[in-house]
């Protein structure tokens, strides 16, 4: 049994020199403090793929209702109802079973051609371009046109309501963010147009939620609430353009890094699904899911007390040299799962739009610019709460 200090090694989710590659820290931490305690924060950490997965799984010990993100939970502020990102069951189930009927394969596949079609205008604004940028030109537009279509957000409005939600996230110094700040964002402005389509409707998610129908835990059924239906399109909105924006970049990054592969790429586009498996176990967009424990639990000899914050770092267990052989090579044929997007009760929803955006985003770079180079002098990491991934991300193309 180690003894459970704070020391060498050192995890400091809030320092941007960590952030930027935690990699080796995370290596560390698995092969000598598997159960982490950090003071300076008041959190445990968790970093071997099997200890990760099984918290992941065990939502009666690690409880999502006091938030996922390090600085909410800490805050101990009270959490507003419908953020199902924070919610335990029962209104976790319930709620998520009405967003399981509007991420369906049929929506999926219908939302595909509208992707690619905003793919294709973003990058076909670029022309014979020499240059372009990952994140500016492709990923913050396409993810995000592509769920305000599946929303039915207009398009004029999108570019706020992303803006704001990043503006939220957002770390400026390294330090905590402002726990405090969990009210959904752009409240105001998605009401004017839940207010529309409620005497509008269409065939969009918006309208979906409209018109369902929720069981509460007493069977007694009812429609959603207005604040719930804010609450949804808020969250759908920020959690399904942010994520798939960060996965945009890392694919650009990596298959600059790893010409050999891209060129694979490019000979047999049916690899592609792979390759985006493959970024997502090497850089995932969201690589730490914080947890409050609701009952004492033991790892390595130590006692966890009831009330303290776990993080359970995914991106560290998807890179176990318990679970994966040579886990730090970026291999597009490897084969095996992946904890990217979670596991168990809070699997993402959205995975299958994300992959789906992930491809058709690199399809159409594919055909365009079959090589390129990142221009590093130039890229910005994003720092955020949540997420991990580039700000900017410029590349030269051949």
């Amino acid at each position: 049994m180690y003894e459970l200090v704070e020391a060498d090694p050192y995890y400091d989710p809030y320092d941007f020199a960590i952030d930027d590659d935690p990699y080796p820290v995370w290596q560390r931490l698995r092969a000598e403090a598997p159960l982490y305690r950090n003071d300076k924060y008041g959190f445990y950490a968790l970093s071997r793929y099997a200890d990760v997965a099984e918290g992941l799984h065990d939502w009666r010990t690690f409880r999502s209702g006091r938030g996922t993100v390090l600085d909410i939970i800490s805050s101990g502020v009270q959490l507003p109802p419908g953020l199902i990102l924070f919610e335990d069951p029962p209104s976790h189930d319930i709620h998520r079973r009405i967003l399981a009927r509007v991420f369906t394969p049929r929506r999926i596949a219908a939302v595909e051609p509208i992707a690619r079609q905003f793919a294709v205008a973003a990058l076909d604004r670029l022309g014979d371009a020499h240059r372009f940028d990952f994140i500016a030109d492709l990923g913050a537009a396409m993810p995000m046109q592509t769920i305000g279509a599946l929303l039915g957000i207009p398009q004029h409005d999108q570019s706020t309501i992303r803006d704001t939600t990043d503006s939220i996230i957002s770390l400026e110094s390294g330090e905590p963010g402002e726990g405090m700040k969990v009210e959904p964002p752009n409240l105001e402005l998605i009401a004017e147009y839940v207010d529309w389509r409620a005497r509008n409707p269409s065939d969009d998610l918006m309208t979906d939620l409209i018109n369902a129908r929720v069981e509460d835990a007493d069977g007694t059924e009812r429609p959603l609430t207005r604040t719930e239906i804010l609450t949804y399109v808020s969250m759908i909105f920020g959690a399904g353009s942010e994520t798939t924006t960060r996965l945009i970049g890392f694919i650009g990054q990596l298959l600059s890094e790893h010409p050999d592969q891209r060129r694979q790429l490019v000979v047999d586009p049916s690899l592609i699904p792979g390759a985006i498996e493959e970024v997502l176990r090497f850089e995932p967009p969201s690589p730490v899911q914080g947890r409050y424990v609701a009952s004492a639990t033991e790892y390595y000899g130590h006692t966890v007390p009831e009330g303290s914050v776990m993080l359970l770092l995914n991106a560290s267990a998807n890179r176990d040299e318990r679970r994966y052989a040579d886990p730090d090579r970026f291999d597009i044929h490897r084969q095996g799962s992946h904890l990217s997007f979670g596991f168990g009760l809070h699997f993402c929803l959205g995975a299958a739009l994300a992959r789906m955006e992930a491809r058709v985003a690199l399809e159409e770079v594919l055909l365009r610019w079959p090589d390129w180079e990142v221009d590093y002098a130039g890229a910005v990491r994003a720092h955020t709460a949540s997420v991990r991934g580039w700000a900017k991300l410029p590349v030269v193309t051949r």
